[in-house]
This record gives structure tokens, C-alpha cells and sequence, in this order.
């Protein structure tokens, strides 16, 4: 199959090469898709590929336990590359088959309450902690937060900068630090190391993995279920508990599209209670008024006023 077979000798399937000239940052996941549609489709012709072929490679993949998920992903691989092919001069396929997508039910719902941070502050080690608090403040994704360099920190006007294309949707933001962030940062910039551009750091060296610390400290204070990720969702629901409109919360935390940012921005069972808490104060308030409104006038004294 011209769109899936490799191209160009040994540089990968035409949808990776896509993915290069484009300057893609999922091109990891791109190719960890492209290792499992060779061995499928290696070989095979454009009009073999029908939606029965595609629906076996599906069930092959969920007899290996693979997540929904992740066959959607190379499920999406296969229709961009089938149209990739449409679109050469002259065409490489014929038409495109209709690939049906998989319903995911991996939309995550943890949390990191304050006493979680707190203890979580008091269990990591001492280089994680400023990570760990602007991670809670922000909701800034982990490579960004990581890669922050010092040229991005204005602590004059108290801004943090993420230029065009050092975000995931490759669009810039701007950080208003509060104070707590502000104070720290400050701290952090006095003590920092001359040899390092990096904010957050390791004895001199950019921060690639903290997983161990991580799940040591989870487990240290009974929940190692938390995820480093549950920052970003905790961040973007107290924004919202705080009363920030969430057009101004999707543009602190970096979420371009509706449908993503209500992924994060789920209800939460105290919301639930506090959203009944609020219902019995309505409804107590609507009785109070009832009763003042109909019952009072009646002993009210008559009021005369000036010209009657």
C-alpha cells in the first residue's frame, strides 16, 4: 500500500515524513503507531485496505490488551495517511475507506485537594517542591513547566512568557503571577545557579523524569493513585470554584478547544454537595420570602404620606 508501505528509503510511512516537514510534536506517538501498521499492513495494496480488514486489525489488537485509546490513534494514523494519499499528484489510492473510531472511556477524574498538596509539599524532596507549586497555581503542562528558562521570568512586572511554539498548540501565554508564585520565584532567582538556564533544575541539569519521586511521595502520604497530570485538572477547577470566568481560565492553562478544557474541568462530589447546600439556601430564601409577603402586610400599620 503506496500511503503505508515506507518511503523514500527507510525514512518511514508517508504520514511520518508529514509529520517531520511540519515540525510535529507528537512525532514519537506517530511513529510508535507506524511500528504496529507495518507489520499489519506492510506489503498490501491501497484497495485491499476495506473496513472489515481495518475492524480484524482492531479486534487483533484488543485480543493484546491494547486500550481503546491507543488503537484510535493508529486508527487516526491510517485515515491520514490514506488521505495523504488522495491528495498526491497523481493520486497514490483511489478513495478512502470508512474507518469507524472507537469509544474511549478514559477520560481521567482525580484530583489534588489542598491538604494532598500540602502533605505532598512536606513528602518530596526539595527540589521538586517550587515544581510541585506551580504546577497547583498554573495548571501549566509538565514539559512546560519544566523547560521554563529564566529569559521567560519578568520579575519586575511579576509575567511568566511561553513564546509561540513552546506549547503544546504551539500558541504563546502569559502568566500573572500571584504572589505565591511571585514570592517563590523570587527566592528561586536569587538562589539559582549561574551556569543554568533552566528555573527548575537538578544540580545544574534540565529536569527529564521525576516518576520516582513522585510515586514515593504519593505513596508516603496514602494516595498513590495521584499523578503528577492531576495538577492541571485541580488548577483549572479552583480557577473555576474561584470565580474566574473560563474563557480566562483556558487561556491561563493553555486549552484551545472547549471539549478538552471540560474534560479537566470536572464536577467533583463537593461540588455536588455544595451545589445542595446551595439548593436548600434557595429554597429557604424563597419560603422566607413567601411568608413576609403574604403574611406581614397584614399587620402592617397603614403608612400616610406627605399630600394624601
Amino acid at each position: 500500500m503506496a500511503c503505508l508501505r515506507k518511503f523514500n528509503n527507510k525514512k518511514g510511512f508517508v504520514y511520518l515524513v508529514d509529520f517531520r516537514i511540519n515540525g510535529k510534536k507528537s512525532i514519537l506517538r506517530a511513529e510508535g503507531c507506524a511500528h504496529h501498521l507495518r507489520k499489519e499492513f506492510s506489503g498490501m495494496q491501497a484497495v485491499q485496505i476495506s473496513t472489515s480488514i481495518i475492524k480484524l486489525y482492531v479486534a487483533n489488537r484488543q485480543k493484546d490488551g491494547v486500550s481503546n485509546a491507543t488503537i484510535n490513534r493508529e486508527l487516526a494514523a491510517i485515515k491520514r495517511a490514506f488521505n495523504l494519499g488522495v491528495r498526491c499528484t497523481p493520486s497514490k489510492v483511489a478513495q478512502v475507506p470508512y474507518i469507524p473510531m472507537l469509544k474511549e472511556n478514559n477520560v481521567r477524574k482525580g484530583f489534588i485537594e489542598h491538604e494532598d498538596y500540602v502533605a505532598l509539599k512536606e513528602a518530596l524532596p526539595d527540589y521538586f517542591k517550587p515544581i510541585l507549586t506551580f504546577g497547583y497555581l498554573s495548571g501549566w503542562r509538565r514539559s512546560e513547566i519544566l523547560g521554563l528558562k529564566w529569559n521567560q521570568v519578568n520579575l519586575r512586572d511579576g509575567i511568566v512568557l511561553l513564546e509561540p511554539g513552546e506549547t503544546k498548540n504551539s500558541e504563546g501565554r502569559t502568566l500573572y503571577m500571584e504572589p505565591e508564585i511571585w514570592d517563590m520565584m523570587k527566592h528561586l532567582h536569587q538562589n539559582r545557579r549561574m551556569d543554568c538556564l533552566y528555573v527548575f533544575h537538578l544540580n545544574g541539569n534540565k529536569i527529564v523524569d521525576f516518576k520516582k519521586s513522585w510515586k514515593k511521595a504519593s505513596k508516603k502520604i496514602g494516595r498513590p493513585d495521584l499523578l503528577f497530570h492531576d495538577l492541571r485538572r485541580s488548577a483549572v477547577r479552583n480557577m473555576v470554584r474561584a470565580g474566574i470566568p473560563e474563557r480566562v481560565v483556558m487561556t491561563i492553562s493553555g486549552h484551545k478547544t472547549r471539549a478538552v478544557f471540560d474534560r479537566y474541568n470536572i464536577v467533583s462530589q463537593e461540588d455536588l454537595k455544595e451545589a445542595a447546600l446551595r439548593r436548600h439556601n434557595f429554597y429557604e430564601n424563597q419560603a422566607e420570602r413567601l411568608h413576609f409577603g403574604y403574611i406581614l402586610p397584614k399587620n402592617a400599620q397603614k403608612v400616610t404620606t406627605i399630600g394624601s
